[in-house]
């Protein structure tokens, strides 16, 4: 089956852009970024939202945060696209209850991401899995990016945690697309796999065999355009309009630390948020700011279905 068809019958595909948490002066999570973010992943017609990922600095936020982050995520998205949660506490029995309480907020699909115990053995990797997906009723996927975890399953593995596990299944990787197509292969296609990376290279992702691509706020109206006009047929224009955002990747996509730090001096501009604060992040240089400006300007700013709601009332 081709990628194209799965997309059209998988229950969950597309282009779900990961959420970023901004900061308030006291060091608080801001509201009002939140807001912005959702309103224009829905505005562009992105096919999900995903949150709590790497990208959202999962490991920067206390169990108190990520929780209120889940809930206000899933509050103001109200269920007009779905919603995928990460879930990254270090124990089964965190993540079962981690996961029971982003069900209950509106989470219609998990990522479980393995602890970080770098000589875990794959039986042992697969029964923490294992435990948590038999606790809840919805589809779940596994976080398999060992480069960037430390640990992983082989592709053996995750067949035998899928038999053994049948709603286990989903994967995000953070693979290259040569990689990604190995994955599909040794896994007989078994998985609707979701690339991370960035949305690097998303286009040969995806004919490599991903059905969903979970990239960065900062492109968000770039990579929903360019799945969808993927989707149609149209492989030349879509990689057109990849090639409008695939600088910008690959300026952010040097580290996880860098990734985050950048991409919120760039987010902010798209969405002309004035006061931006770093919790942990890469050190900021005079040419890196520069840089994420134009990033920024070139693409323009983003457009929210809230600011577009306003433009109307004052027309009206």
């Amino acid at each position: 089956m081709s990628q194209r068809n799965r997309h059209e019958e998988a229950e969950f595909s597309g282009v779900y852009p990961m959420l970023l948490p901004f900061y308030e002066s006291d060091g608080g999570l801001a509201k009002e970024p939140v807001r912005q973010q959702i309103e224009a992943a829905v505005y562009y017609g992105c096919h999900g939202l995903a949150v709590m990922g790497l990208g959202t600095e999962i490991n920067k936020l206390s169990y108190a945060e990520r929780r209120l982050l889940v809930d206000l995520t899933a509050e103001i998205l109200d269920g007009r696209i779905p919603l995928s949660v990460t879930v990254g506490e270090n124990t089964p029995h965190g993540q079962i209850e981690f996961s029971r309480a982003a069900i209950d907020a509106g989470a219609e699909w998990l990522i479980l991401q393995p602890p970080p115990v770098t000589d875990l053995s794959e039986l042992e990797l697969q029964r923490f899995f294992g435990a948590v997906a038999d606790s809840v009723d919805v589809p779940v996927g596994i976080q398999n990016a060992p480069r960037y975890l430390g640990v992983g399953l082989t592709h053996i593995g995750l067949k035998s945690l899928h038999r053994q596990h049948p709603n286990i299944s989903l994967l995000k990787t953070e693979d290259d697309p040569l990689e990604t197509a190995v994955l599909m292969q040794e896994t007989d296609g078994v998985f609707d796999l979701f690339v991370g990376r960035g949305g690097l290279d998303m286009l040969d992702e995806l004919a490599a065999g991903a059905i969903g691509i979970i990239p960065g706020m900062e492109t968000l109206d770039r990579t929903a355009h360019a799945f969808n006009v993927y989707q149609s047929g149209n492989d030349e224009q879509a990689r057109v309009i990849y090639r409008e955002i695939e600088s910008a990747i690959v300026f952010l996509e040097k580290s996880i630390n860098h990734y985050v730090t950048y991409e919120r001096e760039v987010l902010a501009r798209r969405l002309e948020i004035t006061t931006v604060r770093h919790r942990l992040g890469k050190e900021l240089t005079p040419f890196g700011i520069e840089t994420a400006t134009r990033i920024a300007q070139t693409l323009g700013p983003l457009m929210t279905t809230a600011n577009l709601q306003e433009e109307h009332a004052i027309h009206d």
